[in-house]
């Protein structure tokens, strides 16, 4: 007896209809050709001369994504891709207004060489759509990247004025992001600089010598709490708190006890309040990006 192993997928008409493609040789045109030389001197005292090129390829993009795949797979640490939006419009280089099926297999066929062209570790992958395809352009991602790669759905602007003609103004568009190791993507994507707004919620009523700070809540939903985080906490007019229902304190004990000792407890202006934690505006590295990129593009403080 034969089982056919099933998994989740997308599929459409001519799916499995791979195009035939064989890599490439590109030809240079020197008379378009910008090369910055620097001169480098071996161990043996020789000159060798190093070209810092940017490739700029006319033609068709499948293959020549197959040629790139042929000296830069797996070497590449972020590709952006912008693709047809399936929009129905005719442009002057290409028809952005192909059959569906058509155009998730153009889809995936360049999906795949991309994937493969990035690096291991610290390969990302973000794409421009627009709502006309993007639900469907996750699901190919997924299944060609892999669920657990994907990083964000980012929803940005793009237009600014009020939109009369739709039942439903269209203002946004999205950039999806997937990365080879999620884990080591956040560990390596750049905060944003805290901008003035942001820097504003920083205040200093207590004339502490380290600077602007503000609060942050010490109660965490108790759903994977251990018993250490609960525990009655003693305010300084002698007032008592515990964690509200349903809640934990954010640290156990002896950890509350030491961030108490350290002055980064504060129990509100008359010392009666519910305790919260102190962070100084000097500690903070910046910023962690979210997923809405609005014109004037402003987020809470972290």
């Amino acid at each position: 007896m034969t089982t056919t192993k099933q998994k989740l997928e997308l599929t459409w008409i001519g799916k499995d209809k791979r195009p035939r493609l064989e890599p490439r040789i590109f030809l240079e045109d020197k008379s378009l050709s910008y090369k910055v030389t620097s001169i480098a001197t071996n161990k043996d005292g020789q000159a060798n001369n190093r070209f810092n090129d940017n490739l700029l390829i006319q033609g068709d993009n499948l293959l020549a994504l197959k040629s790139l795949a042929q000296e830069y797979a797996g070497k590449i640490k972020c590709v952006y891709i912008d693709p047809p939006y399936n929009t129905g419009a005719a442009f002057e280089f290409y028809d952005d207004g192909v059959e569906h099926s058509m155009w998730l297999s153009l889809l995936q066929a360049r999906l795949q060489i991309i994937w493969g062209l990035l690096d291991s570790e610290q390969g990302s992958l973000w794409i421009s759509i627009d709502d006309r395809e993007m639900p469907y352009l996750r699901l190919l991602l997924d299944e060609t990247c892999g669920r657990d790669k994907f990083i964000a759905s980012n929803v940005w602007q793009k237009r600014y004025s009020r939109e009369n003609r739709a039942a439903i103004g269209d203002v946004h568009e999205y950039v999806l992001v997937y990365a080879k190791k999620p884990k080591i993507f956040k560990e390596l994507r750049n905060k944003l600089p805290l901008n003035d707004k942001q820097a504003q919620v920083y205040k200093n009523p207590t004339n502490d010598p380290r600077g602007p700070w503000r609060t942050i809540p010490i109660t965490a939903q108790a759903g994977h709490a251990t018993p250490s985080q609960f525990y009655e906490i003693i305010g300084p007019t002698g007032k008592r708190f515990s964690p509200p229902p349903g809640n934990c304190w954010r640290y156990s004990q002896p950890a509350f006890q030491k961030l108490l000792d350290e002055g980064r407890i504060y129990f509100g202006k008359n010392g009666d309040s519910q305790p919260t934690t102190i962070r100084y505006l000097s500690e903070v590295e910046g910023a962690v990006p979210w997923t809405w990129w609005p014109d004037s593009y402003t987020q809470v403080a972290p």
